[in-house]
């Protein structure tokens, strides 16, 4: 059965407290999704660019994958590159055409341009057929060869995506659907793992645990305790998926994770 007390892990205060915030944290950063004001030219951080990313692959209607693929790019190739000698932005956007390619996701580069120039520059019309504009089209395109190379075209990341369904499915059964159904684990589980892409954390771990964490996350946000697992003489669900995870790593990941909501605009130091 669902409880709603705190499972048997015993959380920190901190913890706790980051964890309480984090639902709020997230419908904030829903809020901007739908109303972003962020001016992008006076800032060229990681999370900036990647939440212009986001917002471009958002008014692209990019199916979520491409975008985390896109994110996923950019993070990789900043790794590599020397940040001083490239537009990050340009960049940003070289990553959405290219991670279009690779997932299929036909994203016209006209149409990539556009959206980028508009969402850098607010307000600003369309480029028109000009200097500026075959410029840009051919940056973007020379910058694809450049990631490819920059990134020995290595460029279809293994994502957490596909072991997450993976293990939601099976802890479905686990549930019934009934249960199952009582609390939004599928769907924030997901809002996290996408959230987390905004930051080059994201990398540092492999794709089945940032999966893990990510829906031990929600489960402990919302005080789930997973069923039959008396069964297994108190092994952790997550053993199942990974029998080498240990909880130091795993509360390590749901860190980093959490770590994302730090930097929300709101929320930096000024």
């Amino acid at each position: 059965m669902l409880h709603l007390e705190p499972t048997g892990e015993i959380l920190s205060s901190k913890m706790k407290g980051v964890i309480d915030v984090l639902a709020m944290q997230r419908e904030k950063r829903l809020t901007l999704q739908k109303a972003i004001t962020i001016d992008y030219t006076k800032a060229a951080d990681s999370f900036t660019v990647a939440r212009f990313i986001f917002e471009c692959g958002y008014k692209l209607d990019a199916n979520p994958l491409t975008i985390a693929t896109a994110a996923t790019l950019f993070h990789r190739f900043m790794r590599e590159a020397t940040p001083q000698g490239y537009d990050p932005y340009l960049i940003a956007s070289t990553c959405l055409y290219l991670a279009g390619k690779i997932k299929d996701n036909n994203l016209k580069i006209r149409d990539i341009m556009n959206v980028a120039y508009s969402t850098l520059h607010r307000g600003a019309q369309p480029l028109e057929l000009g200097d500026q504009y075959w410029s840009m089209r051919d940056a973007i395109v020379q910058g694809e060869l450049l990631i490819m190379q920059m990134l020995k075209f290595q460029v279809a990341p293994v994502h957490p995506h596909k072991y997450m369904l993976h293990y939601l499915r099976s802890l479905q059964a686990w549930f019934g659907e009934e249960e199952w159904s009582r609390y939004p684990v599928s769907r924030t589980s997901m809002a996290l793992l996408q959230d987390f892409h905004h930051i080059p954390a994201v990398l540092d771990y492999p794709a089945n645990l940032v999966a893990i964490a990510c829906i031990n996350l929600t489960l402990q946000i919302y005080g789930v305790v997973v069923p039959l697992m008396d069964e297994c003489d108190q092994l952790p669900w997550f053993n199942v998926f990974s029998k080498d995870l240990t909880r130091d790593k795993l509360w390590e990941i749901m860190e980093k994770i959490m770590s994302s909501y730090d930097e929300e605009p709101e929320t930096r130091d000024r």
